[in-house]
């Protein structure tokens, strides 16, 4: 899903930077309000734990690539989809300056895509889902899927806004990957949530998922 520097022009990479700094603002403002020192080894944690999980690229058709996401499991966890947001910017802009994983030019997309899009899909997914079910690991799993395939669609639609792909193979090529990564990844989120809850239910926002 990381969206080299090639696939889309510098006019439309331009105009996603903006629409990502936006909400990088709002996401740092966030950071600002909401989160204290006990918060940050966590934020450091899943950080990390993000970074390792998007490490593992898997080929798709037509020159792009399938991995975890990893931002549903983040806006759960520390109960906001800017959390997401925030965490995921710092690992892609690590990713593309230091290891070339991702494009400077497009690095607005691909923050739109999985820290904007994913954040806000896993964290408000998470919550439409535990209104149904009553069941946090469930939701999770639920959202965390969602969160993997909705960016993916998106980043479809955008290379064929840019002309790289035809939008239907490029819809399906996408979807179907990331529908098979996506239930890695509720899976996953499903059991580091369980370990939570079950180790330091103390560090998350709201372990029942009732608002705070």
């Amino acid at each position: 899903m990381h969206i080299p520097d090639s696939f889309i022009p510098i006019t439309q990479g331009a105009v996603y930077w903006v629409i990502a700094l936006v909400f990088i603002v709002l996401a740092l403002r966030w950071v600002k309000n909401e989160m204290s020192e006990e918060k940050v080894p966590l934020v450091a944690v899943l950080a990390a734990g993000v970074f390792a999980l998007q490490a593992f690229n898997l080929p798709v058709t037509m020159g792009t690539s399938g991995h975890l996401v990893g931002g549903a499991l983040v806006a759960i966890v520390l109960g906001s989809p800017f959390a997401a947001i925030f965490v995921l910017s710092l690992v892609l802009i690590v990713q593309g300056v230091l290891f070339g994983d991702g494009g400077i030019t497009v690095m607005g997309t691909n923050i739109i895509n999985m820290g904007v899009i994913g954040g806000f899909v896993g964290y408000y997914g998470y919550h439409g889902l535990l209104s149904v079910t009553r069941n946090i690991y469930a939701s999770a799993a639920g959202a965390a899927w969602l969160a993997c395939l909705i960016p993916a669609l998106c980043a479809a639609i955008e290379l064929a806004i840019a002309g790289t792909f035809p939008l239907v193979p490029g819809m399906i090529s996408m979807g179907i990957y990331h529908a098979l990564i996506g239930l890695i990844e509720a899976g996953i989120t499903a059991v580091v949530l369980g370990l939570i809850v079950n180790s330091r239910p103390d560090i998350l926002d709201h372990p029942t998922g009732a608002p705070s």
